[in-house]
């Protein structure tokens, strides 16, 4: 790290509280003129640091810029030790983490932005991510075993985000199956999970979780046509200050508990007990066409219980579904994600 990461790093551990300058100074082995041109740089970022003679430097409660210091200050054991890089913007979080992947970097890196340009969601749908208001982070996972697995990722992973959501901010969401995040009756969070098979052994070379949540809403609203569906934590509302970084340690942290056991399957207990479809009627699309089900349950496997109009009971692991209580939308709506 350099002088202005360590720098932050010392004030996003002490978040409110003044640390003087020599502190800093002796801390860091730095002079103390060199931790007051790091903390000016700081602030040309954007950072709301108060400097006070005779006080020292203090990182703002209101500070909301996403940073490597803030989501490393909440993940602990068993993701103590994860790697963070945090971009301004980037193409697609999942995307450039693939990179790596593809690089043999080990288990446990993350990326985080604060903006995507090309957003991706399920099935080459794009996924709204503007500057600010939400977080977008991507998790590179070695994991030993079939492509099936990856299923279980994506619902290990909607258990953490709901759980870190209540966590963080003490509001408690729904899991629309398979993958999104839903609050108030609106998609606020959705999941995408990529794998890359090793065609020599048939077995994953290597997973991408990719999360994306919507923390406020963006400033004159959502786009037109994602209006009806798409909503987020706090509203027109600003988010408190450090919520998005903590958001994003909590919820790795969460998840990687479920992902070091995955096979216990413990997440689906709580995948089940938030799921908002579970007794509800809803139309299932398949690549066969769409057909009215009432879900009647989860299984452990993640795939849907459900009873067809001929009371024929039926499984589905795959496909989507569209509540008719949530989701009556346009022909639009089915080409974006939130």
């Amino acid at each position: 790290m350099n002088i202005k990461e360590q720098v932050l790093k010392q004030l996003e551990e002490n978040r409110g509280i003044f640390v003087s300058g020599k502190a800093l100074a002796d801390s860091l082995f730095y002079s103390r003129n060199a931790v007051w041109k790091a903390v000016r740089s700081l602030i040309s970022e954007g950072h709301k640091i108060d400097a006070v003679t005779n006080k020292g430097y203090r990182l703002s409660e209101d500070d909301r810029i996403l940073t490597k210091a803030g989501i490393e200050k909440y993940l602990t054991d068993p993701a103590a030790d994860f790697k963070v890089m945090v971009f301004k913007e980037t193409a697609s979080t999942n995307t450039l983490l693939k990179q790596y992947g593809e690089e043999n970097h080990p288990e446990g890196l993350i990326i985080a932005a604060d903006r995507q340009t090309a957003g991706k969601g399920r099935s080459s749908r794009s996924f709204y991510s503007p500057s600010d208001t939400g977080i977008y982070f991507s998790l590179l996972l070695r994991l030993k075993g079939t492509a099936e697995a990856s299923l279980f990722i994506t619902t290990a992973a909607a258990a953490a985000v709901s759980e870190g959501i209540e966590k963080v901010t003490g509001i408690k969401t729904g899991i629309k199956w398979v993958n999104d995040i839903i609050y108030q009756g609106k998609k606020i969070a959705g999941i995408l999970t990529e794998a890359s098979v090793d065609m020599e052994t048939g077995g994953l070379s290597y997973a991408v979780l990719g999360i994306g949540i919507n923390v406020s809403d963006p400033e004159g609203g959502f786009p037109e046509e994602i209006r009806e569906i798409a909503g987020s934590l706090y509203g027109s509302k600003p988010c408190p200050g450090n919520i998005r970084s903590r958001l994003v340690g909590e919820i790795i942290t969460i998840f990687t508990g479920y992902y070091k056991n995955l096979s216990d399957k413990k997440y689906m207990d709580i995948y089940r007990e938030r799921s908002v479809v579970i007794g509800k009627q809803a139309e299932a699309y398949s690549g066969k066409g769409s057909f009215p089900i009432k879900i009647l349950s989860i299984d452990d496997d993640g795939a849907l219980i459900a009873e067809r109009e001929n009371r024929e009971i039926i499984r589905l692991n795959s496909g989507e579904i569209r509540l008719r209580n949530i989701e009556e939308n346009t022909e639009k709506n089915k080409e974006k994600e939130v």
